[in-house]
This record gives structure tokens, C-alpha cells and sequence, in this order.
């Protein structure tokens, strides 16, 4: 299972809160059609029906099925630049 690191659950809260979502609200991973193999993160409202959820406190971060598998055995990490901007990134959890 795709686990999330405290950097990674605290920035998905604060951008879930500035989004003004309550309970039940987090980040959401799907596949992109271009390029091939990349995924798409955006704030959601609640899981999908088919959605993975990962639990990360009062929210969670919610896989597409395809993502999920992809993203099994991996862990979500997230840094934030000088002026504010997010990025997250992906690593096989052997390496942490």
C-alpha cells in the first residue's frame, strides 16, 4: 500500500483547507493520458466509487485503481519551494 510521509499528509491538509473542504476531502491520484505512465494529483471532495483511500487523520489521499496497483509498494513524499509552490514525488519505499 502506497504510504504518505508527515511532509507529504501535512501539505495535502493545507491544501485541502485552503480549498475550504471539510472531513473526508484529500488529494486524489489518477492517471494522465500524456505522458504515458504519469499521474495527475488534484484536491478532491470525497473518493470516487472504485478510489483506494489512504487515511492520513480526518483525510485521505484516494488512488484510481490503476494508480493504486502502480503505486503499491511506493511511498508519496511532498517539499514546498521558497515561494510557496508544491511538489510531490514518488519513491519505492525500500529507499526510505
Amino acid at each position: 500500500m502506497l504510504a504518505v510521509t508527515p511532509t507529504a499528509s501535512q501539505v495535502t491538509h493545507e491544501l485541502v483547507n485552503s480549498r475550504g473542504l471539510t472531513d473526508g476531502a484529500g488529494l486524489r491520484i489518477a492517471p494522465t493520458e500524456e505522458p504515458a505512465g504519469a499521474f495527475s494529483l488534484s484536491v478532491a471532495a470525497a473518493p470516487k466509487a472504485d478510489d483506494q483511500v489512504i487515511p492520513i487523520e480526518e483525510l485521505g489521499v484516494f488512488l484510481e485503481p490503476r494508480v493504486a496497483e502502480a503505486l503499491d509498494d511506493k511511498i508519496l513524499d511532498a517539499a514546498v519551494g521558497p515561494e510557496g509552490k508544491v511538489s510531490f514525488s514518488v519513491a519505492d519505499q525500500s529507499r526510505q
